[in-house]
């Protein structure tokens, strides 16, 4: 097993409210202190995220988002540049997507798979970026504690990414810039027993034949506090690349690229 093509993707919450790590970045140095740390651990992608979207959260204006990840991409864009690191975005708002990429952003992580705001498809098209097209059972970014029952979850993801690839690519949006994302946790239900299916059967994804990002990390699957759950989201990553993923979504850098590097050949 050779998981040295698995790159990882570094979760930088620029939000006081997240359920993990809320207000930890508050400060320009921490900011880059945290950015220049994932890089060296093997980031290879940087996720920007200004507003929270788990279960409780509440919505962030447009302004207010833009007065938390403007300043935050200040920072990060020439520590990226300088080692050739990409960056996403995570939003489902369409000016926070032009603003950011016209800055130097690469990618748009929409965790409401373009249904948020009628106008991000275009804009993405616009600037010619990639985005990720993320399943969830709401249509909205605030992801609920619903407990959403499949006849077959598999393929109801694979029905509504279909269905959002080919609206983004009636935008505009070309194909060689889509990622796919299956959702995890709460986005796919508080029935812990249907992210882990996705991971047992991750390789059908793989027939829509887009890169595959998967974010297990602090999810609710995991049946463990937060503090317990760094063994259980190292193990599901790992089944996760085993299975196909191209893109890991993680806060622990270093410990998944050591548990990656264990099988690299």
């Amino acid at each position: 097993m050779d998981l040295s093509h698995v790159q990882l993707m570094g979760i930088l919450n620029i939000t006081p409210d997240s359920f993990s790590d809320g207000g930890k970045l508050n400060s320009p140095e921490s900011i880059a202190q945290a950015a220049k740390q994932m890089i060296n651990d093997g980031a290879t992608i940087l996720d920007i995220g200004a507003e929270s979207s788990g279960p409780g959260s509440t919505d962030v204006s447009l302004q207010e988002e833009l007065n938390r990840v403007i300043p935050a991409l200040e920072i990060i864009i020439p520590i990226a540049k300088k080692h050739n690191i990409q960056i996403s975005i995570d939003t489902y708002k369409a000016e926070i997507a032009n603003q950011t990429l016209q800055m130097g952003a690469d990618i748009i992580n929409d965790i409401t798979g373009l249904r948020g705001d009628p106008n991000m498809a275009k804009i993405i098209a616009k600037h010619n970026a990639k985005v990720d097209i993320m399943y969830s059972k709401d249509p909205t970014a605030r992801t609920t504690k619903e407990a959403t029952k499949y006849n077959d979850v598999i393929a109801t993801i694979t029905q509504f990414l279909t269905k959002q690839i080919e609206y983004a690519k009636s935008q505009g949006i070309d194909p060689k810039n889509i990622i796919i994302d299956p959702g995890m946790g709460a986005f796919i239900s508080t029935i812990p027993k249907y992210s882990y299916e996705i991971l047992d059967r991750l390789q059908e994804l793989k027939q829509l034949s887009f890169p595959l990002l998967v974010g297990t990390s602090l999810k609710s699957m995991h049946p463990f506090p937060l503090k317990d759950r760094l063994i259980p989201r190292i193990a599901t990553a790992l089944q996760a690349a085993q299975n196909g993923a191209n893109i890991l979504r993680v806060h622990q850098v270093k410990e998944h690229k050591l548990a990656l590097s264990t099988f690299q050949n």
